[in-house]
């Protein structure tokens, strides 16, 4: 059944006849040499007993074993696999994709813990990933999930794992810019937020009080650089800052509020679930959002919720409406009403302060 495998194989055609030696020795020498840990593509060369062989450049032949075996192979295809080391340190390879490869960061799940040498993880292969003692910031135990990134261990060229995340983000300072939208890994929880691993490389800090989903270790999300700090770690939040997250959602606001016939059941004290729920962002933000409106004369308070006022004549973004008045103690607008008297955001009447200029 092997020997049919590759009977009717095509020969390879490479410029010259495959008899020519020289000329074979010559095209497996310029043939891409096998990344040990990534996704490589191969060249079928011979067909054997446990499988067919590839070529992996200067390490020589890999063994592909037969339940890896594509039908219809022929000496000459070239095959996408994954490059290993069997439990006898014999590089193999494999057409199943790990859940991440060296260089990558990932959320796995600890299969077994072994007393001599660590602990072993599922990675979506048949042969578990090994997480070392010294690789393990604290204690792990089966059923686990931890956060880990994969790398190749230079002296014995095994695939391992480390939940030493941050090793090689000293090797490549950070090159962001404040409001860039970026990719991170939550890694960790601490008294003022989550720390994270922002695109696989750098450390990063998503402050409590910005999180408007909710948040767990192994979850990735997108966001943006809110600032970068001296130290080269990354400030995130989830909102795009400035003008560009407030007016659009003020506008957002506003057109729900005309949908619901002028009012809106949520307001500056409602939970962030809720607001996240309606507008798919974070509480500070729709309460940036409620100030511009607030201050723009658009909306009132009706506590619980919002109104809609009769003023058409703005649009966010533009200038604020005339005779505003402003509480001196807040700093916030208030509404005129007749009498001199002003309507507070909780409706209270107040006496009306004096304009400021």
């Amino acid at each position: 059944m092997m020997a049919a495998r590759l009977q009717i194989a095509r020969p390879v055609t490479v410029g010259f006849p495959t008899s020519d030696f020289v000329g074979v020795r010559l095209w497996r020498k310029l043939s891409t040499m096998a990344t040990i840990g990534k996704r490589n593509t191969l060249t079928v060369l011979r067909d054997s007993t446990p499988g067919i062989y590839l070529d992996g450049g200067e390490h020589g032949e890999i063994l592909l074993p037969n339940r890896y075996v594509p039908l219809g192979v022929a000496m000459g295809d070239r095959l996408e696999v994954f490059v290993y080391r069997d439990s006898e340190d014999r590089l193999v390879a494999s057409t199943e994709t790990p859940r991440a490869t060296v260089g990558e960061v990932a959320t796995l799940k600890v299969i077994s813990v072994n007393r001599q040498v660590g602990a072993f993880l599922d990675w979506g292969l048949a042969k578990d990933l090994l997480l070392p003692f010294r690789e393990q910031t604290n204690p792990v135990q089966a059923g686990q999930d931890v956060v880990v990134r994969i790398y190749l261990d230079e002296k014995t060229q095994r695939i391992v794992a480390s939940m030493k995340l941050n090793r090689d983000s000293l090797l490549e300072p950070p090159d962001y810019r404040a409001g860039q939208q970026v990719e991170f890994l939550i890694i960790d929880k601490t008294p003022l937020g989550y720390k994270a691993l922002v695109e696989g490389r750098h450390p990063g800090l998503l402050y409590h009080e910005g999180i408007s989903v909710p948040v767990a270790i192994g979850r990735k999300l997108k966001g943006f650089v809110r600032a970068l700090r001296p130290d080269g770690k990354i400030d995130l939040t989830l909102d795009q800052a400035g003008y560009r997250r407030v007016a659009p959602l003020a506008l957002r606001i506003t057109k729900a509020l005309h949908r619901g016939g002028g009012r809106l059941g949520l307001d500056d004290g409602s939970s962030p679930e809720a607001i996240h729920q309606a507008f798919g962002v974070s509480k500070k933000a729709f309460k940036q959002a409620l100030g511009t409106l607030y201050k723009a004369r658009r909306i009132r308070f009706s506590k619980p919720g919002i109104e809609l006022l009769d003023n058409t004549t703005w649009s966010p973004g533009g200038p604020l409406p005339p005779n505003q008045k402003t509480n001196l103690r807040s700093g916030r607008p208030e509404m005129a009403h007749k009498g001199g008297d002003a309507q507070s955001k909780y409706g209270r009447a107040t006496a009306a302060p004096p304009r400021r200029h």
